[in-house]
């Protein structure tokens, strides 16, 4: 973000463009922080959380968000195309939403540190003096498993079918 800031920033100045004022471009970094910094970070944490095909899936539906914003606030009007795709947009994450994924399967041996709760994958001891919050994040281990249980595709369950 900021090496593309700056190499903008020289751009428009070269070609003659001038720095909005202060507090619009207070503004627009804000909106930039807010639009792009945080969506970056949820997308990281739903990657490790959800998985890469549920993470896609449910980003992929931000255009139409925002297309959405423009229909009701702006008063743009959009195609028989556009409510299409919105439809099988909106049917795909419900897929998602709705899907039920059980069978027994083992998870192997792990070692590594994320925040988590004590939970049927999170059995574990600690070895520092730990007062019962939850969630928290430290280095810890898994024991080799299996068991059967609902379940998707995350950072606990990547394993074959």
């Amino acid at each position: 973000g900021l090496i593309a800031g700056v190499v903008n920033c020289t751009l428009a100045l070269t070609m003659g463009e001038q720095f909005p004022a202060p507090a619009m471009t207070a503004t627009m970094m804000a909106v930039g922080l807010m639009g792009y910094g945080v969506s970056l970070v949820l997308f990281v944490l739903a990657l490790r959380g959800l998985g890469t095909a549920r993470t896609g899936a449910y980003f992929s539906t931000a255009p139409f968000v925002g297309a959405l914003i423009a229909l009701t606030v702006l008063g743009e009007s959009a195609s028989p195309v556009f409510w299409l795709a919105s439809a099988l947009m909106v049917w795909g994450v419900w897929l998602h939403l709705t899907e039920k994924h059980e069978h027994e399967h083992s998870h192997e041996r792990l070692e590594h540190s994320h925040s988590h709760r004590h939970d049927e994958h999170h059995q574990h001891d600690h070895e520092f003096a730990w007062h019962g919050q939850e969630p928290h994040s430290h280095p810890h281990s898994h024991a080799l498993v299996t068991h059967k249980h609902p379940h998707f595709p995350d950072l606990h369950h990547r394993h074959a079918h």
